[in-house]
């Protein structure tokens, strides 16, 4: 037999490459691509035809679909062996159906074998700045942290339902940032100016960089356990006035000014405000010791601090 030539029956090799699926492939979702060699054949869905070249120009299938519409999501049955969900619910309602219409089209042949969910800390609601674990109840207390709660439920529930087929995990994520991310610094809120509060009512904040978040979303998917959430945050220790105040210095741009908590509320916008009405800091050891993630950015001054 010529040596190029596959064994009689041996599948070719991209039919024995671990099929991944990335379901909302923003910034975190093009971060995990590029962890990615060439043992992975990776797919994404979109709801945007127009991203499909671009997905093609890096090797990657692109899917058109979308989870809002349960019929466009067919083709996704049994055709991954692990799902990486990063995408957010909709902005309405209690419940997140857009996960509901995923794990559905998911449950209808082979389920994955692993399946990783990106949620978000607000899932504890305030915790009046205690120091928070995995094993703290949830009591989400905006509309977008009770959609995450549904969404992290109807995961557990295909974990139960797939014990021993499909392995789940929710990452509990904060604040996203990163100095090459849309949005992924302070700079915007801070030329404007915008207040925040005295620090004896100031609220204590968790942040993660997004390549660490991409790097914490891979490990996931190689997890052997079933069944488990993480939080995924960085080791800094800040109140929310202390990290503008420090990311002011480091932009080179004045402190915002202080004030109190009912003064605030003429000055911000509502989404904003709400920000302020929650207090924790998150716990990070299981994501070390299971996920076994070494932090590139540990702390917010590592990784937000402009470049020379």
């Amino acid at each position: 037999m010529p040596s190029n030539q596959a064994p009689l029956g041996a599948k070719p090799a991209v039919f024995r490459k671990s099929r991944l699926l990335v379901v909302g492939c923003g910034d975190v979702g093009q971060r995990l691509l590029t962890l990615l060699d060439s043992r992975w054949r990776v797919l994404v869905l979109t709801s945007d035809a127009s991203k499909v070249p671009s997905f093609r120009s890096q090797g990657v299938r692109a899917l058109v679909g979308n989870l809002d519409h349960p019929r466009s999501l067919a083709r996704l049955s049994g055709l991954a062996h692990r799902v990486a969900h990063l995408a957010p619910p909709a902005s309405q309602g209690t419940q997140d159906l857009r996960t509901r219409n995923l794990l559905q089209v998911l449950s209808l042949r082979s389920a994955p074998e692993h399946l990783v969910y990106a949620s978000t800390s607000g899932v504890y609601g305030d915790c009046d700045g205690e120091w928070v674990s995995e094993l703290r109840a949830l009591k989400a207390q905006t509309s977008r942290g009770v959609r995450r709660v549904d969404a992290e439920m109807r995961v557990r529930h295909l974990g139960r339902l797939k014990m021993g087929q499909t392995k789940t995990a929710a990452l509990r994520i904060p604040g996203i940032y990163a100095l090459d991310r849309e949005g992924g610094t302070p700079l915007e809120r801070l030329q404007k100016g915008l207040p925040v509060l005295k620090p004896e009512q100031d609220v204590y904040t968790n942040h993660i960089h997004a390549d660490d978040l991409a790097r914490a979303v891979f490990r996931a998917l190689l997890l052997q356990s079933t069944l488990r959430s993480f939080n995924v945050s960085d080791d800094s220790q800040l109140k929310m006035g202390e990290y503008f105040a420090w990311a002011a210095q480091a932009f080179g741009l004045p402190s915002p000014p202080q004030m109190d908590r009912q003064t605030i509320q003429t000055h911000l916008s509502p989404m904003q405000f709400s920000f302020m009405q929650e207090s924790r800091r998150l716990l990070n050891l299981r994501m070390k010791r299971e996920l076994k993630l070494v932090l590139r950015y540990p702390t917010i001054q590592d990784g937000l601090r402009p470049k020379a």
